[in-house]
């Protein structure tokens, strides 16, 4: 076939080179190949959307598999993960420029997490190696190991789940809707394992068996676009009698901390909260960190009395601040949380707290500190300037919102993670996706965020409103497409009414969550793994 052909042709000339030379030659290329491979990948997700990139998935098989040990193909997925994470990743180093004491660490912040997060890549391109698999079924084992690495990504230490593999379809789109079957990480199964298939194309076999690879491949992705063109086709968007006001205020993260800048960003948020409309929203979303002081302070100040002027009676305000909680055994006497509150104007003097959430899933180094005691000792809290931990709050449970129905409230970073919601028994109405990705500018950070929060519409059939400071704020459809295209982008100030649309029926994923992906996994690793094993076990009986 043509590949192999040019291939041949390349490999003489690299082998008829002088033999130290020779040896650099490829190990430069393999390591050029590595990082191709990675950002190929990295790039075919939103906003960049290149998806021919998404053959990185084949050709890091490719290397994998022709490494001369694990250790190799160790290199070569680390290598990969380091370039993927980069490109994704890159924008962590600008929540750094909001302190000038701080930018300093940008650089390191750019570099450690891709190489860190970089070895779940490498683990699993080694194990690939070290089962050495054969025939066209091997396929099916890299796309198993490879998404069991992603999937401990999420989970391992807390998890940092950004942009797994699944992830890389537009939400909103045809192929995003198998999420509601799946899930995202069940997506990603479907879609490395297809892309990967064409694999086989590039080396030794029977052509007819490489082709039939390539074709299920391509198969499946059709398949998999064909079911979601249908369920968007049959989408049927209707609307509850709640209205919702997204309020975006466009307050940069490094202008807010000065007593000036407070009393103006009040002022912005409560001009935004009683601008007229053609009807009065029930409900107004203010975004995480709204006001750069705790709710202690706030709901003790004159402020509390001028948000309260803003609402009309009956109105409910979802208002995101830090909150300070006595507990004589915490070490410094106080528990600190990042909270939502549900503010019911019923009409008297003040507002009413209807309900508290408190964020369960905290940003490492953002809002805690991993081994908080070590980490003081040496000294790195002081480094991070972090005087002390947020706690965690319990398990994600829908709140009641006066005046809507029932919501499940997910701060910023927790709309990264599968599963938070209830997608059967207890069920919430909606979600409230209330970030502060002002930390990140206009990068390419806050726009895959609104991909990724997008997801947890899809696999629930829930709609989400979401709120930030700085953009992107949207009412999004429980298929994961923002509601008559209206959205708020960085850079942006205003508010955005909208009706909020009805949940859909049950999803498969809401009933099943991650099942399907477990059973898929195991399904596929078994598979990719039978000819090896066949092959083992008759070299014992000949022995």
């Amino acid at each position: 076939m043509f590949p192999d052909a040019a291939l041949d042709r390349f490999a003489a000339r690299v082998r008829a080179l002088p033999e130290k030379r020779r040896a650099w030659t490829w190990r430069l290329i393999r390591i050029g190949l590595a990082l191709l491979a990675g950002a190929g990948t990295a790039l075919a997700h939103p906003p960049f959307g290149a998806l021919v990139g998404l053959l990185g998935y084949p050709l890091l098989m490719i290397l994998s598999e022709r490494s001369d040990a694990p250790r190799g193909a160790f290199w070569m997925g680390w290598l990969a993960g380091f370039a993927y994470f980069f490109i994704g990743c890159w924008w962590v180093a600008e929540a750094f420029f909001v302190n000038p004491e701080q930018a300093w660490m940008a650089p390191f912040a750019a570099s450690l997490l891709p190489a860190g997060i970089g070895l779940f890549w490498g683990v699993a391109c080694a194990l690939y190696r070290r089962f050495a698999p054969i025939g066209v079924v091997r396929v099916l084992l890299f796309a198993a190991l490879f998404c069991a690495a992603e999937w401990l990504r999420g989970h391992v230490l807390t998890g940092f789940p950004w942009n797994p593999a699944g992830a890389t379809w537009r939400a909103g789109g045809g192929m995003s809707q198998f999420a509601s079957v799946v899930g995202v990480y069940g997506l990603s199964l479907i879609t490395v394992a297809s892309t990967a298939a064409l694999a086989p194309l590039i080396g030794p076999g029977a052509a007819r068996g490489r082709l039939i690879s390539a074709g299920s491949g391509l198969l499946v992705l059709a398949a998999v676009g064909l079911f979601g063109a249908v369920r968007l086709a049959q989408a049927e968007l209707r609307f509850t009698d709640t209205v919702v006001r997204l309020v975006q205020a466009d307050v940069k993260q490094e202008t807010k901390w000065s007593p000036e800048a407070y009393r103006s960003i009040v002022d912005r948020y409560v001009a935004l909260t009683g601008q007229p409309a053609a009807r009065t929203p029930d409900v107004v979303v203010w975004p995480e960190g709204a006001l750069p002081a705790s709710a202690n302070e706030v709901f003790a100040s004159a402020d509390a009395t001028a948000m309260a002027g803003a609402l009309k009676p009956g109105q409910t305000l979802l208002m995101g601040l830090a909150r300070g909680e006595a507990d004589p055994t915490a070490p410094d006497g106080a528990r600190y949380y990042n909270s939502l509150f549900a503010l019911a104007d019923e009409g008297g003097p003040g507002l009413r707290i209807a309900a508290v959430y408190d964020k369960h899933r905290l940003v490492p180094f953002g809002e805690y500190l991993p081994l908080g005691s070590i980490m003081t000792a040496v000294g790195l809290r002081s480094l991070v300037h972090m005087p002390s931990d947020f706690s965690a709050g319990p398990t994600p449970a829908p709140i009641q919102v006066p005046g809507a129905p029932p919501a499940q409230v997910l701060i910023c970073y927790e709309s990264l993670y599968p599963g938070f919601t209830p997608g059967s028994t207890g069920r919430p109405d909606w979600i409230v996706n209330a970030s502060n990705d002002a930390w990140f500018g206009a990068t390419s950070g806050p726009r895959q965020h609104l991909n990724l929060a997008s997801y947890r519409a899809i696999e629930t059939g829930l709609p989400i409103a979401r709120a930030t400071p700085t953009g992107i704020s949207a009412m999004i459809d429980p298929w994961g497409r923002i509601v008559d295209g209206e959205r708020l982008d960085p850079g942006v100030r205003g508010v955005i009414d909208a009706p909020l649309p009805r949940p859909t029926a049950v999803t498969p994923y809401g009933r099943l969550g991650d099942s399907l992906f477990w059973i898929g996994l195991l399904a596929a690793g078994g598979v990719g793994l039978w000819p090896s094993i066949s092959r083992f076990r008759i070299r014992r009986i000949e022995r």
